[in-house]
């Protein structure tokens, strides 16, 4: 499998893990928060925040589908690198509120990690194929 292919499958992966994630918080953030690695469930209604959290997964995952699917490919690295700071920050909200170790760094650390070196290896990937030399093409005598 080409590096090209890899990168594209591993891209198409984390869209559809973090779309399918957005969406489980908004429709039924009550058995979806537990995954999460908070200790506790919010009290009173603090439950919005977790639709809230889907949204905005749902929309990471959406920008990324959108670059990926319109072939953008070095942005698609550029957003990959960005939008692991959300998963970063998940890991940081969950370790400072005193949640699953485990869970921060097993889930968000790992996910965010794996975000920043699939990006890395996309921007890699578009930085070689620009430095390929074009040849100029046969002018008309």
């Amino acid at each position: 499998m080409s590096l090209k292919k890899f990168n594209t499958v591993l891209a198409a992966v984390f869209i559809l893990f973090i779309l399918w994630f957005g969406t489980e918080f908004i429709l039924s953030p009550e058995t979806t928060a537990p995954g999460f690695g908070l200790p506790s469930w919010p009290s009173g209604d603090g439950g919005g925040f977790l639709i809230v959290k889907g949204i905005r997964d749902v929309v990471l995952a959406l920008v990324l589908g959108v670059l990926l699917v319109t072939g953008h490919r070095r942005a698609l690295g550029w957003v990959l690198l960005v939008e692991a700071m959300a998963a970063y920050g998940d890991m940081a909200t969950v370790l400072a509120h005193h949640g699953s170790v485990a869970t921060a760094l097993g889930v968000h650390c790992l996910t965010a990690t794996l975000m920043v070196l699939n990006g890395l290896l996309i921007m890699r990937e578009t930085r070689k194929a620009a430095a390929v030399p074009t040849t100029p093409a046969p002018q008309p005598a």
